[in-house]
């Protein structure tokens, strides 16, 4: 069984290289193209300002990278300013950036899933009234978060670091796709974004083929996969555990089907 990495170009590959590790014929397929926003001047200034803002919060890994490529000589992180990330890969990539373990503010490890839901578990008894919080996303999002953020008192600012564009496969990524289109039930798409079902079904020009199977992080994307067509979802944590365990499960039950 391949196992089709859909993340962006900058997370499959190591995704790819962690299961290919583990004895997972794992390949990359990015489904999304995260690209610098066409103006950094925005993301400069928020560096400026970062120490009022009570909590940053970066929306994913992408996010990190694209602030933290931006960060002016010599500008450090400010101790009273907390970062936040919805899932481990994110907040991950906040202390690989330089941002300070006990500044890392992130789900719960036993939390049923990693999403803005959990993160709020572990902030909201705090008091918000009259303090800043700064999202870093891509050119828009859910908005779910903020708005808890400002029904507690929270002033809420945006700043968009990157852009997410529909992906170009290249030779290799077209084959990929034909491949999976002749022999779907050889084929588990690896799904961490609802947006990466919708940029597949794009490049498909319609349903996947029936046979066709996805796991994916989240209930939410578990059921666009569902609304796409996909004919068997399951649905797994976020951790690199978590989705070999499932991949693992998935191949038995293909064997043994």
């Amino acid at each position: 069984m391949h196992v089709v990495v859909t993340r962006p170009a900058a997370q499959a590959a190591p995704w790819v290289h962690k299961l290919r590790a583990q004895g997972v014929d794992a390949v990359a397929l990015p489904l999304i193209e995260i690209v610098p926003p066409a103006d950094a001047a925005p993301v400069q200034a928020a560096w400026r300002s970062l120490a009022q803002q009570a909590v940053v919060f970066f929306v994913s890994a992408n996010a990190v990278e694209h602030f933290f490529a931006r960060r002016p000589p010599g500008a450090g992180w400010p101790p009273a300013t907390r970062a936040a990330a919805p899932g481990p890969g994110t907040a991950e990539a906040l202390r690989a950036a330089g941002v300070p373990a006990a500044a890392v503010v992130e789900p719960a490890a036993d939390a049923p899933s990693f999403d803005s839901e959990a993160l709020w578990a572990r902030l909201r008894g705090e008091t918000w009234a009259g303090r800043s919080v700064l999202v870093v996303r891509g050119e828009a999002g859910r908005d779910w978060l903020a708005d808890q953020w400002r029904s507690a008192g929270a002033t809420v600012s945006y700043l968009d670091a990157y852009a997410r564009r529909p992906p170009t496969p290249d030779a290799a990524g077209r084959d990929l796709l034909q491949a999976a289109q002749a022999a779907p039930g050889a084929y588990l798409w690896l799904f961490s974004s609802s947006e990466a079902v919708r940029h597949l079904l794009a490049l498909l020009q319609g349903a996947p083929p029936s046979g066709s199977r996805a796991l994916a992080t989240h209930p939410r994307i578990a059921a666009a996969a569902r609304a796409a067509g996909f004919t068997d979802v399951l649905e797994c944590g976020a951790t690199e555990a978590a989705v070999l365990q499932a991949i693992r499960g998935a191949s038995i039950q293909s064997a043994t089907s």
